[in-house]
C-alpha cells in the first residue's frame, strides 16, 4: 500500500470533498442536519487566512446553539493551527493515529469468546443496547451518539452497520461498534469498538473489527479506516492496518465527541 498516496485520496474523498457536507469558503464542515456530528471535517488555510476562518465557524456554530468540533490532522496548515484553535477558545482532545488497512488483506473471520454473541442493530432496541455498551465502555453520555445513529439508520440504514456484543443469556451488551460506508469513495470508517472493562482482553474487538471487513468485503469497499486510540493501535497494526497519519480534535463549547475506535 502506497501510504502517500492512500492519504491524499484519504483527504480527497473523505474530508474536502466528504458528503454530505457543506463548504465555507476554506473550510468543509457537517452538521447534524446532514446525518453527522457537528465539527469540520477539512480546511485549506493559511497563516494569513486561519484566525478568521475560525472566528467565522464558531459564529456559525454558535448561532446554532452548538458547541462542534475542529478535526485536525498533522499535515494541516498552517503548522500552527491547533494552537490558533486553543487560543480561540478550543479544548485539545487525545490525539489518535489515523490508521488504513486494505479490506482485501484482512480476516473477515470473527472468532467470538464462548458466551457472546453478535447482534445487528437496526431499530430503536438496538441503538439502545448499543447505548448502553458505550457508557460502559467509555463512561460517558452516549445521548449525542444514539441521536446521531439513530439519524444515520433513518436516512441511509443501508450505508451504517451496527453491531452489539451481547454476553451470557441476558444478553448484557459489553462491546458496541459500526461501519459507515461513503458511497463514491474507497473508504468505510470502523467507528466505536470499545469493551466494558470485565471483557476486555477476550478478542471481542478483534472479533468486531473482521465481522465488519466481511461486510465491507461483501460491498466492494477497497480501504477501511480507523482512528485508533493508544490501546487499539497495537491490536489493529497486528491486524494489518498501517499508520498513515495523527489526528487530534479540538472541541469547541459544550458537549464531548463520539467515542471511535479503542
Amino acid at each position: 500500500m502506497d501510504d502517500t498516496a492512500v492519504l491524499a485520496r484519504f483527504d480527497a474523498q473523505l474530508r474536502e470533498h466528504l458528503s454530505p457536507a457543506e463548504r465555507s469558503g476554506p473550510v468543509v464542515r457537517v452538521t447534524r442536519e446532514l446525518g453527522g456530528w457537528d465539527g469540520v471535517v477539512w480546511s485549506d488555510l493559511t497563516e494569513e487566512t486561519a484566525d478568521a476562518a475560525i472566528a467565522a465557524q464558531v459564529a456559525h456554530f454558535t448561532g446554532l446553539g452548538r458547541g462542534f468540533e475542529w478535526k485536525t490532522y498533522a499535515h494541516d496548515g498552517p503548522a500552527d493551527l491547533g494552537e490558533r484553535l486553543r487560543r480561540a477558545g478550543f479544548r485539545a482532545g487525545t490525539p489518535e493515529t489515523l490508521m488504513v488497512a486494505e479490506t482485501a488483506t484482512l480476516s473477515t473471520e470473527a472468532a467470538l469468546p464462548p458466551g457472546i454473541t453478535l447482534h445487528r442493530a437496526t431499530d430503536e432496541a438496538g441503538v439502545r443496547l448499543m447505548m448502553r455498551a458505550h457508557a460502559a465502555a467509555f463512561g460517558t453520555d452516549p445521548a449525542a451518539l444514539g441521536a446521531m445513529v439513530r439519524a444515520q439508520l433513518a436516512a441511509s440504514p443501508e450505508l451504517v452497520d451496527v453491531l452489539v456484543a451481547l454476553a451470557g443469556e441476558d444478553g448484557e451488551p459489553v462491546c458496541a461498534a459500526r461501519m459507515e460506508r461513503y458511497p463514491g469513495t474507497d473508504f468505510a470508517g470502523l467507528w466505536g469498538g470499545g469493551t466494558a472493562p470485565g471483557w476486555r482482553g477476550r478478542g471481542i474487538y478483534r472479533a468486531l473489527v473482521a465481522a465488519r471487513a466481511r461486510i465491507a468485503a461483501a460491498h466492494g469497499v477497497r480501504y477501511l479506516q480507523v482512528d485508533a486510540s493508544e490501546d487499539s493501535r497495537p491490536i489493529l497494526r497486528r491486524l494489518g492496518f498501517t499508520a498513515i497519519g495523527t489526528t487530534t480534535p479540538y472541541r469547541y463549547g459544550d458537549g464531548d465527541g463520539d467515542g471511535l475506535d479503542g
